[in-house]
């Protein structure tokens, strides 16, 4: 007990910093491999590995010395036979610019993925004057939300979300809510808001909307499916008949602000630590 102690004690931010290195380069690798035919040869290279360790310590020395040598050709052959595809992860690193990036870039250019799917999915239900409401959660959690619909989990894209509205489909009834870059589930119920000085021409859709961002710092964005009109609601007040950029700009604003509160987090941790 007294060993692993003294070890931990001994780890600095610089093994932390190699560590992690190492441990996202292993995991690149990994998905890079995932589910390709180099996968089901590495997997084969690291039993041999395991067996002709075995074979050494159980002084089995016919048997290491074929894995030895099995083990040397299997590491040829893994260059001949998977040559494309080291040429295409060679490509992958050197478009992806993983080490020249930083984490606020790489937050601005999914921030501005998360923006784009969703604009373009409002725009597409707009001009189709399909009934939508999409609710972003931000600090305030609405696990219960969440759980009166059913869960999906999926990446943010425009064409999941236009799908899920389409009329006639098994979820195109109630709220989709949205965290981070997930789409957490479609078909939720939310409170209607109880503002009595609501105009009367405001159906369920808009005072649904209206009444998530009474009790929470979510914002919600409204299509009209008679008239296909954008509105967002924040903090109990509603804008109407909302053009795409301006659209655009409110989540983009969200998502932004959000990120930095993350960053100020980060930072206020690391400061402290």
């Amino acid at each position: 007990m007294d060993q692993v102690i003294e070890i931990f004690s001994n780890i600095g931010i610089r093994d932390i910093i190699d560590m992690t290195i190492v441990a996202v380069v292993f995991y690149k690798l990994y998905m890079l491999i995932r589910e390709t035919r180099a996968e089901q040869l590495i997997k084969g290279l690291l039993i041999l590995l395991v067996a002709t360790k075995l074979s050494e310590w159980a002084k089995l020395y016919v048997i290491n010395y074929i894995l030895k040598n099995t083990m040397t050709l299997g590491l040829i052959a893994l260059l001949i036979v998977f040559q494309p595809e080291l040429r295409r992860a060679l490509e992958y690193l050197g478009r992806s610019r993983l080490l020249s990036k930083s984490i606020v870039e790489l937050a601005d250019e999914e921030s501005d993925r998360k923006t784009k799917e969703i604009t373009d999915a409002v725009a597409s239900l707009s001009r189709q004057k399909i009934g939508a409401l999409i609710i972003l959660e931000r600090e305030t959690g609405i696990n219960d939300v969440i759980e009166t619909g059913t869960i999906i989990e999926g990446k943010i894209s425009s064409s999941l979300l236009i799908n899920i509205f389409i009329p006639n489909t098994p979820l195109h009834d109630g709220a989709v809510v949205i965290r981070g870059d997930k789409i957490m589930a479609a078909g939720c119920f939310l409170p209607l808001s109880e503002n009595p000085g609501l105009s009367k021409e405001l159906g369920t859709r808009h005072r649904a909307g209206i009444g998530i961002t009474e009790s929470s710092d979510a914002i919600a964005i409204m299509v009209s499916e008679e008239t296909g009109a954008i509105s967002v609601a924040n903090r109990g007040k509603l804008s109407r008949f909302l053009d795409i950029d301006t659209l655009s700009t409110i989540i983009k604003d969200a998502y932004d602000a959000d990120q930095n509160k993350s960053l100020i987090k980060l930072r206020w941790r690391l400061k402290n630590d």
